[in-house]
């Protein structure tokens, strides 16, 4: 896919999948559907009374224990983190996202299926102009030991650390700079991971009732579980990085700035948008036209975002 800064985009056609959840083990079944200039990207649970909408935005984030879930008047949908890895690299802007359960599809539980997805709907762009946001002032997010440092820059940069004590894990360092094709070589195939004695506590209380090795890697004490082993070396510290990708994506807007993230998740992803976006100053508005030369346009009164309007249905 190539990128476009420029203007809006949404997909050219509808496309289906279907595929079970990674922590209720539902089936669900998705249809992408092209949306309106500024309307941004929108789950609609057609399994609901009036088919509720939801917002994939940071403030409609509900719970991030498990994975990144958004909710709405009491409607949720949970572990979009994936999908909106691979909506924001794509470059989309507008979808109208209909789902018929509480949870997407896990599918290989990597970006990779998700972009090959949006790949056959193919891009339209739009008569709209794309937004950006540039972060405007250095500041840290943390909770205990784990934190995020943020930079001003002129191009997205994630530096990642993990720490797991696991003779296969142990501290992994992955540092990348937004490129499409370099997300769909070096993090897209990236799956979710976990150890196996926290999924047989969580399966014993009803969670991660969808996860096997057809879609996580999974360790016991001393080495992987899944026949085909590691897709690679360092697959957890990318597969974070992904995750970081998605969490990212429930901001309105492309964001440029420098991350550095040290043994995060999902709620101190979450915490980041939070200040970024609705503290005073933290980050403003640039055109598209300034992004991502070097040189940006001097520093101007911080425009605030409101959401859009959502169309009834």
């Amino acid at each position: 896919m190539r990128y476009d800064l420029f203007t809006q985009h949404t997909i050219r056609a509808d496309v289906h999948f279907s595929g079970a959840g990674l922590h209720t083990g539902a089936r669900v079944h998705v249809v992408l559907r092209p949306a309106p200039p500024d309307h941004g990207v929108v789950f609609y649970r057609v399994d609901q009374p009036g088919t509720p909408a939801v917002p994939a935005r940071y403030d409609h984030v509900v719970d991030t224990a498990l994975a990144t879930v958004i909710g709405k008047n009491g409607v949720s949908v949970a572990t979009v983190e994936h999908f909106m890895a691979a909506v924001r690299v794509a470059g989309l802007d507008n979808l109208r996202v209909e789902i018929d359960g509480a949870e997407m599809p896990v599918l290989d539980g990597s970006a990779k299926p998700f972009l090959e997805i949006l790949q056959e709907a193919g891009l339209q762009p739009q008569e709209a102009p794309k937004k950006c946001l540039r972060v405007n002032h250095p500041f840290m997010v943390s909770q205990g030991d784990a934190y995020i440092k943020v930079a001003p820059s002129d191009e997205l940069r994630i530096c990642y650390t993990i720490d797991f004590p696991h003779p296969l894990v142990g501290r992994q360092a992955y540092v990348w700079k937004f490129d499409p094709g370099s997300f769909a070589r070096d993090l897209a195939s990236a799956r979710t991971f976990g150890f196996l004695r926290d999924v047989q506590s969580l399966q014993s209380r009803g969670l991660a009732l969808g996860g096997s090795l057809e879609n996580a890697v999974v360790f016991d004490d001393h080495k992987v579980l899944n026949p085909d082993g590691l897709r690679y070396r360092d697959e957890c510290v990318r597969h974070k990085v992904l995750d970081f990708v998605g969490d990212l994506g429930l901001c309105p807007f492309p964001v440029f700035g420098a991350f550095e993230a040290h043994k995060a998740g999902h709620a101190l992803h979450n915490r980041l948008l939070r200040h970024l976006c609705e503290r005073p100053g933290y980050v403003r508005f640039v055109p598209a036209t300034v992004m991502p030369p070097r040189s940006v346009a001097p520093p101007r009164s911080t425009v605030y975002w409101k959401p859009p309007v959502l169309p009834a249905g």
